[in-house]
C-alpha cells in the first residue's frame, strides 16, 4: 500500500477548475441566502457578502481561489456535495474486495452485478472452498483463501493488502449493486479531501419480502442511512456507514479494519477516518441492494449483535457512542417534562425561554437573531426531547423496567415515550404497514438492540454506552476555525452547533 499512499490534502488545497459544487438537499437559507442551516453536524453558518455573491442560487462553479475558498468551506462543513466534476476516476482505477464465507450462490451473483471490475475474493474459511472457487473461475478475479475463519475484519484487510489501483471498494457478498452504483461515488472521490464514500443500501427485492419485518426492514433497516446526502461523522445526522459496501481512496483506509473486532468494525474505520482529517461522504445517488434479514428469530438477534458493538466502540470513541447529547438547560426541560408534577410546567417554560434568550444572544451575526432564534430553539429542544424518549425505550430499557414498576409517572413517561416515539416514526417513514405493526415492531427492534447494548457492557465492564454526554456548546454561537481551504472561518461564518447523539444501528 505504501508505494500507492496519496498524500492527504494539504491546508490550502482546492478543487480543480471547473468543478461545480451545490449545497445539500434539506438545507435552510434566509437573511437573503447569507444564512445556511444545516451541515455535519448541524450548524448555523452566516456568509459575507463576497461569498453570497460566489453562492449564487446555491449552486457555482470553482474558477478563482475565492470560489475555491468557498467549497472547499461548504464541502468541509458537510453544506455542499460535488455535482459535476472533470472525472478523474475511472472504473479501470477501482479493485473490488469482496470478503464472503460460505456464500458461493450469493457471491456469483454479486460477481456477475459487478462486471468487468477487477475483483479481488478473500474466502475466510469456507466449510466448501470448492463452490467458492467454482463461483470465482471468471476473467477479472483472483481468489484468496484463509485456512481458518479469521473474522469479516481480517478478510478485508487480506484483500486490500492485494490492491495495486488507488482505489479500492469492499462489497460484501450479500448485495447486489444498482446500474450505475459506482459513478456517483467516483464523482465524490474528485474532491481531493474525501478518503471514503458509501452508496445508499436499499432492501434487495424478490420472494419472500412481503412479511411485516421484511416490510419494516423496508424503511428501517439499520443499514438503510435515508435519502438524503451527508458528510459522515459521530454526531452528525449521518453518524456512520456500514461496510456493506465502502468505496475510497487506499490511503485512506491507513491499516485497515481492527480485526479484534467482529462487531462495529466498519464504524470504528469510518470515525478513525474522519479523525485522521478525511472526509466520508454518504451518497444516496448510488444505490446497492442488499438481502436483509426478514425471518424474525435472525432479524431480532442480528438487531441485538449490533448492540453489542456499543461498548467496544464506546471504549474507543468515548461520547461518540453516548445515547444522549444534549446541553445542562435542555436536561432541565426534558426533566420538568418527565416529572409530571404541575410546578414542572412552569419550570419547563423557564427553561426554555432561557434556551431562546441563550440561543438569540449568541446570534450576534444575524440581522433578526430573535426571529432565528425561535426557529433554531425549539428545533433544538424537540430533537433533544426525542433523544431522551428514544434512550429511555432503546439503550436504557432495562433499567426502566424496575423504575416503571415502583412508579406509576415513570411507568406513563416510558409508555408515552415508546408510543409517541412510534407513531412519529411511522408517519415520517411512510412503511407498508399499520401504525400498530410498525410501533410494535420498533420496540422489539429497540429490546433487542438494548439487550445487546447491556450485554456488551457487561462483558466488557463498562457503562461508558449509557452514559449521557452534555453539549457543553449544543446552544452557544462560536466562531468556526480556518478550514482545510485556509484563511477561512473567523472572516467568513460563525457556526451554531447542537449535539444530535449516537447512531442508531
Amino acid at each position: 500500500m505504501s508505494a500507492l499512499a496519496e498524500e492527504k490534502p494539504a491546508a490550502g488545497s482546492g478543487l480543480a477548475a471547473g468543478t461545480r459544487v451545490r449545497l445539500l438537499p434539506g438545507t435552510w437559507r434566509g437573511e437573503g441566502g447569507r444564512a445556511l442551516f444545516g451541515g455535519s453536524p448541524t450548524r448555523m453558518l452566516f456568509l459575507r457578502p463576497a461569498a453570497c455573491d460566489v453562492l449564487g442560487e446555491g449552486e457555482f462553479v470553482v474558477t478563482d481561489r475565492r470560489s475555491a475558498r468557498l467549497a472547499r468551506l461548504l464541502l468541509d462543513r458537510g453544506f455542499a456535495e460535488i455535482a459535476e466534476a472533470s472525472g478523474r476516476w475511472s472504473r479501470a482505477d477501482v479493485t473490488v474486495v469482496v470478503p464472503v464465507k460460505d456464500r458461493p450462490v450469493a457471491l456469483a451473483r454479486l460477481l456477475d452485478a459487478l462486471g468487468c471490475l477487477r475483483v479481488v475474493v478473500v474466502d475466510d474459511g469456507s466449510t466448501e472452498l470448492a463452490a467458492t472457487v467454482a463461483a470465482t473461475r471468471r476473467p477479472g478475479v483472483t481468489l484468496l483463501c484463509h485456512d481458518t475463519p479469521r473474522g469479516p475484519a481480517a478478510a478485508r484487510n487480506t484483500g486490500l493488502g492485494a490492491v495495486t489501483t488507488p482505489l479500492v471498494a469492499f462489497v460484501d457478498s450479500d448485495v447486489v449493486p444498482a446500474p450505475g452504483w459506482l459513478a456517483p461515488l467516483l464523482q465524490q472521490l474528485e474532491d481531493p479531501a474525501v478518503g471514503i464514500t458509501a452508496p445508499r443500501i436499499a432492501g434487495l427485492e424478490g420472494e419472500d419480502r412481503g412479511g411485516a419485518v421484511a416490510r419494516y426492514e423496508a424503511v428501517r433497516s439499520s443499514l438503510d442511512l435515508g435519502p438524503l446526502p451527508a458528510v459522515v461523522r459521530p454526531g452528525a445526522k449521518v453518524p456512520y456507514v456500514p461496510s456493506a459496501c465502502l468505496v475510497g481512496r487506499v490511503a485512506a483506509f491507513g491499516d485497515g479494519f481492527d480485526e479484534r473486532m467482529q462487531v462495529g468494525e466498519d464504524v470504528d474505520l469510518v470515525w478513525r477516518t474522519a479523525g485522521s482529517g478525511w472526509l466520508v461522504r454518504y451518497v444516496p445517488a448510488a444505490v446497492v441492494a442488499h438481502d436483509h434479514r426478514v425471518d424474525a428469530r435472525r432479524w431480532f438477534l442480528r438487531k441485538a449483535f449490533y448492540g453489542t458493538s456499543a461498548a467496544p466502540l464506546a471504549l474507543r470513541h468515548g461520547d461518540a457512542v453516548a445515547p444522549v447529547v444534549v446541553a445542562p438547560m435542555t436536561v432541565a426541560v426534558a426533566l420538568a417534562v418527565l416529572v409530571q408534577r404541575p410546578w414542572a410546567v412552569g419550570v419547563a417554560v423557564a427553561g426554555a425561554g432561557a434556551v431562546l434568550v441563550r440561543t438569540a444572544q449568541s446570534l450576534e451575526q444575524s440581522e433578526r437573531p430573535w426571529t432565528v432564534a425561535a426557529r433554531l430553539a425549539p428545533y433544538g429542544l424537540a430533537a433533544s426531547l426525542q433523544q431522551c424518549g428514544a434512550a429511555m425505550t432503546r439503550h436504557w430499557w432495562p433499567a426502566m423496567v424496575p423504575l416503571a414498576v415502583a412508579s406509576q409517572r415513570a411507568r406513563r413517561a416510558w409508555v408515552a415515550a415508546a408510543v409517541v416515539d412510534g407513531l412519529v416514526d411511522w408517519r415520517r417513514s411512510r412503511p407498508d404497514l399499520d401504525p400498530v405493526s410498525h410501533v410494535v415492531l420498533r420496540r422489539l427492534d429497540d429490546l433487542a438492540y438494548g439487550a445487546g447494548l447491556w450485554w456488551g457492557a457487561l462483558k466488557h465492564t463498562t457503562t461508558a454506552p449509557l452514559r449521557p454526554a452534555l453539549g457543553r456548546e449544543s446552544l452557544g454561537l462560536r466562531r468556526g476555525p480556518a478550514t482545510r481551504g485556509g484563511g477561512v472561518g473567523r472572516r467568513w461564518l460563525a457556526t451554531w452547533r447542537r449535539g444530535t447523539g449516537t447512531p442508531r444501528r
